[in-house]
Order: structure tokens, then C-alpha cells, then sequence
């Protein structure tokens, strides 16, 4: 199960699969265009018996982290992979190359509004260029969930996640495919967007087609970062850091990897009954057994007492990401706060309906009501506008 998101838009929202955007990866042939989470409690073995020590998920994840926020600091514009549409070229059909790229964006555009319609209307709040930067990077994350979780699922093979990573290589240095690669591969041209989340997510895709149970939240952690917590790196140089933010780069991309793995915990919490019947289990197996659970329990899909009490303490863990994740969305650029906020804030919904619902994730699909959702808004706003660090002040003082 991979979870698409930009910081928190979750793609299974919408179930309708993507038919007209799934990527062709056999030989397609080219256009001429597209701090620190310390309070996790992943599983984290050291021995002082251990000269060398395995690195833990989270100190693997946090190395990205580093190099994204240095990106940023530096503000590198490799501007050697910009893609030349030459100035004014006109097309027999008489469309410049430019009016392509346009096009490129707005179609772009659409996928956004059609699939993540909260997220979209909030973007429209950015500045014209952020926005169809976001609406590429999240259209090129989109198609790569479908590989996996799209119709034609049962025919991808690790040598078709090869192409396209190959794909994204290419559309990073300026030789994108189809329409949608040439958005991207422009957007990568103006924001400091480095390629290795958007490569850890096409890893995140190989997992899901090799591996189906994770035995510690360590894996978990890992495999949560690779589908959802990348995007939250991919999309922060786009989004901006505010002027008045007086917190530091790495902070900010913290609390965006926060967010990614908070949505996908809730993703995964959401969707167990769903999973199950594919013979999927992505709940930590040691804490499990822990509870006096297994996978046959979750098969049987009966709600016990022991179930309720394992899942307020797998809600908790959830919730505790959102927490970190709010430290940072106050810290953006003020005209990219707003859609954030209505994400998460609509997203982390999603647990209380499962706590409404007795716990029963098996049968019974936890969803914010559209009431709920209209009631967001306006406190998403609100929080939007405050200034990055009074609203720091008063998430700490809660």
C-alpha cells in the first residue's frame, strides 16, 4: 500500500484509477520537451558491544533530510539542465514551445483539482509559478503510486520501476518524456528539488511489490518514509520557507517528513481490513505479538479488546507525528500555509473517525464528512495567517 501525498493529500481518497495518466515505461519514445525526529518510538538497537552499530531508519532518513535543507540554504539553480524551448519557436500547428510547457501545467493542473480538490483550491492561493510547480511534482508522484496501486498493478515488475526511475534521470537532466515529465523537468530547473526523494519513492514502489510484512516499526518507518515522507522533501523548496521564520531549514523539513509519515500511518490504520484481503499486514509484527495479536487476527478481522488497545496506541504514535509535523507548517511561506493546513488538519480527522467507529478498521472505512471538512477550512485559514513565530509559541504552550 503506497500513499501519495503532497505533504498530506492522500491519492486513494478518490479510487478512480488514473487510466489516461499511467505512464508508459516499456521504450517509450521521447519528446522534445517535463530538527531531528528524536521522539519516535521506533525500534532502535545499539550495543555498546558494537563497534559498528546498524544505522536506524530514522538516522538513514535524516542524512536526505541534511542534504535537502543545504540545498535550500545554497539555493542551487542548476541552470546547465534547463530545458531549451527556444525563444518563440513556432510549431506547424502554430503553438510555441512555451505554449506547450503552459499546457504541460494546466493539465497538470487539472489532475490536481480532480483528485486532491481540498489541496487544489488552497494552491490557487500561491503564487502562479509555485502553484504549477506543486501540481507537477504531485502529478509526477500520482503516476508513480499507479504503478503499484493502479489497474495495471499486476503486470509492473522491478525491471518496469527500473525504467522509470531511468525516466525520472532523464527528466532531471532535462529529457522528459510526455507532457506531464516536461512540467517537472522545468519545475526542477527553477526550485532547488534534488532527485533522491523522488528516487526513494520509486524504492518505496519496489517494496510494495516484494514485501507485504514489516517487522518493527524501524521497517515500517522506513518503508512510510520512502511512499509519503519523500514528498514532503520534494515539495518544501517549492512551497518556501516565510522571511519571518526564524526557525532553521532542517527544522522545516523535519516537520514535512513528520507529516508524511503521520499521513501514512494514518493510511495504513485507515485501510487494515482493505489490506488484509490483499494478504497485506503493514502493522509493526513484534508489536503484534506484544498485544496477543497476529495476522490471523486480523484475517478473522474481529474487533477485541485487545484490538481497541492496541490500535489507541498505534493512533497515538499517528497523532504524535502530526504533532512535529504542526511545529513546521506555521514556518512556510505565507501564501503556501493554507493548503497545508487544510490538509492535515482534515487528514488527522481520519483517526477520530476510526475511534468513532469502535475501532473496527475492518469492516467499516473511517472518512471525514463533508460538514467537517467546510468547518476545517476556515480554522486552517486562521492558522495560515498567523505569523510563524507567535503560532510556534502557542502549538509548544498547548
Amino acid at each position: 500500500m503506497s500513499g501519495v501525498l503532497l505533504w498530506v493529500v492522500s491519492p486513494k481518497e478518490n479510487a478512480t484509477s488514473l487510466l489516461g495518466l499511467m505512464p508508459r515505461i516499456g521504450n517509450p519514445k521521447r519528446s522534445k520537451f517535463c530538527s531531528r525526529l528524536s521522539f519516535s518510538p521506533g525500534i532502535l538497537a545499539y550495543s555498546g558491544a558494537v563497534a559498528h552499530p546498524p544505522r536506524s531508519s530514522e538516522e538513514r532518513v535524516y542524512e536526505v533530510v541534511l542534504k535537502q535543507a543545504a540545498l535550500v540554504r545554497e539555493q542551487r539553480r542548476p541552470k546547465e539542465k534547463a530545458l531549451d524551448f527556444g525563444e518563440g519557436v513556432e510549431r506547424s500547428d502554430g503553438m510555441t514551445n512555451w505554449d506547450l510547457l503552459n499546457e504541460a501545467y494546466d493539465r497538470c493542473g487539472e489532475v490536481c483539482a480532480e483528485y486532491a480538490k481540498t489541496f487544489y483550491l488552497g494552491t490557487l492561493l500561491m503564487t502562479p509559478e509555485r502553484r504549477r510547480a506543486v501540481w507537477a511534482i504531485y502529478v509526477w508522484c500520482r503516476r508513480t503510486d499507479e504503478l503499484v496501486d493502479g489497474p495495471n498493478a499486476s503486470y509492473i515488475t522491478p525491471k518496469a520501476l527500473d525504467r522509470w526511475e531511468k525516466r525520472l534521470t532523464d527528466l532531471f537532466e532535462g529529457r522528459p518524456y510526455d507532457m506531464y515529465d516536461a512540467a517537472l523537468s522545468d519545475t526542477v530547473t527553477k526550485y532547488p528539488v534534488d532527485i533522491q526523494p523522488f528516487k526513494d519513492m520509486v524504492e518505496g514502489m519496489r517494496l510494495d511489490l516484494r514485501k507485504s510484512r514489516y517487522q518493527n516499526f524501524d521497517e515500517l518507518y522506513l518503508y512510510c518514509y520512502y511512499v509519503a515522507g519523500t514528498v514532503g522533501l520534494m515539495s518544501v523548496p517549492v512551497m518556501g520557507i516565510s522571511p519571518e521564520s526564524k526557525a532553521s531549514t532542517e527544522t522545516v523539513y523535519n516537520a514535512a517528513l513528520a507529516l508524511g509519515i503521520a499521513n501514512q500511518l494514518t493510511n495504513i490504520l485507515r485501510d487494515v481490513g482493505e489490506d488484509a484481503r490483499r494478504g497485506r499486514v503493514y502493522l509493526p509484527q513484534d508489536e503484534l505479538a506484544q498485544a496477543g495479536l497476529s495476522d490471523d487476527d486480523i484475517f478473522r478481522g474481529k474487533v477485541t479488546d485487545k484490538w481497541q488497545s492496541f490500535m489507541k496506541g498505534q493512533i497515538k504514535r499517528a497523532r504524535m507525528f502530526f504533532d512535529e509535523a504542526e511545529k513546521g507548517v506555521g514556518e512556510l511561506n505565507s501564501a503556501s500555509r493554507w493548503p497545508v493546513w487544510a490538509s492535515l488538519l482534515l487528514y488527522r480527522q481520519i483517526l477520530d473517525a476510526i475511534e468513532a467507529n469502535g475501532y473496527d478498521n475492518f469492516t467499516k472505512r473511517a472518512y471525514v464528512g463533508k460538514a467537517k471538512k467546510l468547518l476545517s477550512l476556515p480554522v486552517a485559514y486562521g492558522r495560515a495567517i498567523i505569523r510563524p513565530s507567535k503560532l510556534t509559541k502557542q502549538l509548544v504552550a498547548r
